[in-house]
């Protein structure tokens, strides 16, 4: 039985095209780009061509609106902590609870050390965004609204453009971490009031270790590390040119292949959620029928254990994510099913299958054709802990 990955939106698969174009900076091309000489130039040129392919993805206004990172987290704390220190008086956040714990983390840190207020913005049953909620929370005293682009377990999509416009009208920074949207939706961000957003590269076929946070022309910024002047003085450091390399094409492939994102890879996630609702009783999908990423389905298979699912289609070659995490042998529930008020007992049963653009068809198939044996079997078995699986 052939591998069958379904966890891409914990990370994928370097392109071919994206390794054969970072290979020359490991070795002939080697040059620090902050040097003045030739080896540095070729450096400093590939940036800017990385950096002018980024932009093309995301739709900013001007190629100098993209620092590069070390990816996702470092992009999602500079982005917060910046604004908390260019907005003297303001000393309130915004966020949602079903943020990544890159920036929840972040926040609750803040809240205990810092004394900020943290306004969690509550979702309903679909996971979608709370927006009276939204509204009441926004006022002159918050600094910073930093919510998701698309969440990454579900892939509910949230009206970020629509959030940003409120923001703007009480003077907040609008951030979005758009880690698991980038490459995946169509983005124009130069129409759109959003200030800031985060790119992690390994989500969209580029490597691991290499981000970009996005700043609009005129956003007031604080550097987060500070030292030498690289990046306009905005992130010091020298910079990874074969991973910023990397991440430049995969931006240009993930631009050509959007169509492709929300067309056939939608049609696979399509299929296999037909194929499992239509074959196992007691499944449900988790998230917004109508607008979540193309390639993400959360299920909740009844009466099971989510993670003990996971751990036999892995024995069998197929990877992919549970939708709770494990602490120590006990299950605990995934924030973001929690708060849409999931019960634990169903949240518990939940299996994340991610595609990608190096996926097909045989791919579902192999899924559908072993995953309602083990559902059975372990149906018929619960609530017997996960342990047992790993034996």
């Amino acid at each position: 039985m052939n591998r069958v990955y379904l966890d891409n939106n914990a990370t994928t698969r370097v392109d071919s095209e994206v390794l054969q174009a970072m290979l020359p900076f490991f070795t002939d091309h080697f040059g620090n780009p902050s040097s003045m000489h030739d080896l540095g130039d070729v450096a400093s040129a590939a940036m800017k061509t990385a950096r002018q392919q980024l932009q093309a993805l995301i739709g900013a206004k001007f190629d100098h609106e993209i620092i590069f990172t070390s990816g996702g987290t470092e992009s999602n704390n500079t982005a917060i902590l910046s604004a908390l220190g260019v907005m003297p008086g303001r000393t309130e956040i915004i966020t949602s609870a079903v943020e990544h714990p890159a920036v929840l983390t972040l926040c609750a840190h803040l809240e205990k050390t810092s004394g900020i207020k943290v306004h969690r913005i509550p979702v309903d049953q679909h996971g979608r965004l709370d927006l009276d909620a939204y509204r009441m929370a926004l006022t002159h005293r918050v600094a910073i609204v930093s919510i998701m682009w698309a969440n990454n377990e579900t892939g509910t999509i949230f009206p970020v453009a629509h959030l940003a416009e409120g923001a703007k009208k009480v003077g907040a920074i609008f951030h979005t971490d758009a880690v698991q949207a980038v490459g995946k939706l169509p983005m124009d961000l130069k129409s759109t009031a959003i200030d800031m957003l985060s790119v992690s590269g390994h989500k969209f076929h580029g490597p691991k270790g290499v981000g970009a946070l996005y700043i609009k022309s005129g956003v007031p910024f604080h550097a987060l590390l500070k030292g030498g002047h690289q990046e306009r003085d905005r992130r010091a450091g020298t910079e990874n040119t074969p991973g910023i390399v990397g991440l430049g094409k995969a931006a240009e492939l993930a631009l050509e292949c959007m169509d492709e994102e929300n067309t056939r890879v939608k049609s696979l996630r399509d299929r296999l959620e037909k194929g499992l609702l239509e074959r196992i009783p007691k499944t449900s999908v988790n998230g917004d029928p109508l607008a979540r990423l193309p390639n993400t389905t959360s299920v909740t298979f009844g009466g099971t254990v989510g993670e003990a699912i996971q751990l036999l289609l892995n024995r069998i070659g197929v990877a992919c994510s549970s939708g709770s995490a494990c602490n120590s042998g006990f299950q605990m529930q995934s924030h973001v099913l929690e708060a849409m008020n999931i019960p634990s007992t169903a949240a518990i049963g939940a299996v994340r299958f991610s595609f990608s653009r190096f996926n097909c068809e045989e791919d579902v198939d192999q899924v559908l054709q072993v995953i309602p044996g083990i559902v059975k079997k372990l149906q018929g078995s619960y609530p017997a802990p996960v342990w047992w699986a790993k034996s």
